[in-house]
């Protein structure tokens, strides 16, 4: 839900050119009639594959997740594999920028020892390591917990926090606003609601 939220704030930009990603060509034919480019690919599928509908992309976001439903091979194959697949397609077309919405607290072992999601954390903890290690020009989102309420417009960032939560809107908006805020560049960080605007908070990491 949050790539929906970031589908609306840059489908009504005037600075950036949106095309999406999608599963299904329901899906695609859903944000083709609210005039949304949309192109239908599979993250289970080859790197060619998904390069081949990124070519012309200068910066690449990825939300995708398996879901909460799907069990840890899912979570392997989209959020571990999918994900790493997607980082050397963009490094294939040259699409440098690359943002990954990730989880709260996934670079700390600790932190998740006991998780009853433990298998979604390892994939997001190992994905993560993988984009540090390319050559991509970065940035790691690690939101802590999801709400479907209004945006706040006020954040919270550090590289380590308390937990807490944030909604999804504003998760949105910080993503979208790290696109060319170079103070997040090769940067990661978990994301809470705070008392500081988005772009403030983003400039004071």
């Amino acid at each position: 839900m949050v790539g929906k939220h970031i589908v609306n704030l840059l489908s009504n930009s005037s600075e950036h050119t949106l095309r999406t990603m999608v599963r299904s060509e329901e899906q695609a034919n859903q944000l083709r009639q609210s005039g949304v480019e949309a192109v239908v690919c599979n993250l289970e599928g080859s790197v060619d594959e998904i390069a081949e509908v990124m070519k012309g992309t200068d910066a690449v976001i990825f939300t995708a997740g398996s879901g909460g439903k799907t069990g840890p091979d899912k979570t392997l194959l989209v959020d571990l594999d999918g994900a790493v697949k997607s980082m050397e397609a963009a490094e294939k077309v040259g699409a440098n920028r690359y943002v990954i919405v990730s989880a709260f607290q996934a670079h700390n072992r600790e932190s998740w020892k006991d998780s009853p999601i433990k298998p979604y954390m390892v994939a997001k903890h190992y994905a993560d390591r993988m984009l540090v290690a390319t050559e991509l020009n970065y940035t790691i989102v690690r939101p802590g917990s999801l709400l479907n309420e209004p945006s706040k417009g006020k954040v919270k960032v550090s590289e380590n926090l308390l937990r807490g939560s944030i909604t999804r809107e504003d998760v949105a908006k910080t993503v979208v606003a790290t696109l060319n805020e170079k103070n997040t560049y090769r940067r990661s960080f978990d994301l809470m609601s705070g008392e500081m605007g988005i772009q403030e908070a983003l400039q004071n990491i």
